[in-house]
């Protein structure tokens, strides 16, 4: 089968669908991704087929627009605002260059990581084939839990978790419509959607959907249907990555460290965060991993209780970590709960605050500090307990032990 897998955003959001078109590849399968440039290189090292797609995400992030998405928080508008004014300013560049799919090879499926089916459902429909929509965040309607942008009310009110998932569908729909219908009608030579979008159709024509996370991490809502897959994480199977060997000496010259890093997330003022966290570790008593990211976490010179890393694989890093700090990224929080350690989540934006939340409510680490709200007080205490707390260990060491009995990627591969 040929397969074509569309896929915008960070490395979170992208590298999982790398993963799960290289499993495609094992399989047997012909597979082209359609993705930013700067995911070239692992997409062709999956060996799969590649085809630009405009923007570099990295540049987009740290953009004015970018740093104030980053910044948003739990705040809906300026959040919106943020990701409009980056992403949503290459509204039409992306239907030009998913429209060049077109001139390419013909495909017999379309796997969508674009919320709402954006492009690919006017594709699919355009060349009179299948388009199952893909992530690895809970993006699907329930009355459950709200839309993972917006925060749980203290006091449940009726309706509210729903009309969540209405209200972002259209903020998002609504600035991509009038670019996604004039390319509906003057290049794929379609009547225009609908003013709400295709969401409702989706959900009553029950469109197929694979959620690359587990149960064991976000329970199945009794409103999902079945045509909505939860197959557990989409963890690479191999990687050519070596430690060096001052990092595994580092590791082996003490207690175990806690990794530190923020990801693809942006940082205004990276020197001022860095030396928040290096006080924080020396009043905590504690050694680091440093992951210096996109928010460029990095000095001339550190304590020797700190090592600082750019990229590595955390299927290797992780299970030699006391604890992992981090953004709450839907990847990075998928290895650090997969390692078997405790876990303290720094959100910036989005689903990063719902994976917070589900760390919590697992007992698997502290309550979440918002980046926007990080100080020396907090973060020295939450290092504390990370160390200290015995329930955090034991409970982190079973969730990850149901985690790497799963295989997410083959059963994703067997549903598609």
């Amino acid at each position: 089968m040929h397969i074509t897998i569309l896929a915008l955003g960070s490395s979170g959001d992208v590298l999982p669908f790398t993963t799960l078109g290289g499993g495609l590849v094992q399989a047997g399968h012909h597979v082209r991704m359609a993705t930013m440039s700067n995911f070239e290189q692992a997409v062709r090292t999956a060996g799969m087929d590649f085809h630009r797609v405009s923007g570099d995400a990295s540049a987009l992030l740290a953009s004015g627009p970018g740093l104030d998405l980053g910044e948003s928080g739990q705040n809906i508008i300026k959040m919106w605002l943020g990701a409009m004014r980056s992403f949503g300013a290459l509204a039409t560049a992306y239907a030009e260059d998913f429209g060049g799919l077109l001139n390419l090879d013909p495909t017999d499926l379309i796997v969508n990581q674009l919320p709402g089916g954006l492009y690919g459902f006017d594709l699919a429909e355009k060349m009179g084939i299948p388009m199952i929509s893909a992530g690895v965040i809970p993006l699907t309607r329930t009355s459950h839990f709200p839309m993972v942008a917006f925060p749980p009310l203290p006091v449940p009110l009726p309706g509210y978790n729903r009309m969540t998932y209405r209200i972002a569908e259209q903020l998002v729909w609504q600035v991509y419509r009038p670019k996604i219908n004039r390319w509906r009608v003057n290049t794929l030579g379609l009547p225009p959607q609908f003013f709400a979008g295709p969401f409702t159709q989706m959900q009553q024509e029950r469109y197929q959907v694979v959620n690359g996370f587990s149960r064991h991490v976000v329970p199945p809502p009794p409103d999902w249907g079945s045509n909505l897959h939860l197959t557990g994480y989409w963890f690479a199977q191999t990687s050519e990555w070596s430690p060096p060997q001052g990092l595994v000496d580092f590791i082996n010259d003490g207690e175990a460290p806690i990794y530190i890093g923020f990801g693809s997330m942006p940082i205004r003022n990276p020197n001022e965060t860095l030396e928040t966290i290096l006080q924080c570790a020396q009043s905590a008593g504690v050694r680091l991993v440093l992951h210096r990211g996109w928010g460029g976490l990095e000095a001339a010179s550190l304590p020797d209780t700190v090592y600082s890393i750019g990229f590595s694989d955390f299927n290797w890093l992780f299970p030699r970590m006391a604890a992992v700090v981090h953004h709450g990224g839907a990847g990075t929080t998928a290895y650090a709960m997969r390692a078997g350690v405790p876990s303290l989540v720094i959100p910036f934006v989005f689903d990063q605050f719902f994976w917070g939340r589900r760390t919590l409510e697992l007992g698997i680490g502290p309550r979440a500090i918002p980046f926007k709200k990080l100080d020396g007080a907090s973060l020295t205490n939450a290092l504390i307990a990370l160390q200290s707390k015995a329930s955090f260990r034991e409970k982190a060491a079973d969730l990850g032990e149901r985690l790497r009995a799963e295989n997410g990627l083959a059963h994703a591969i067997r549903i598609l």
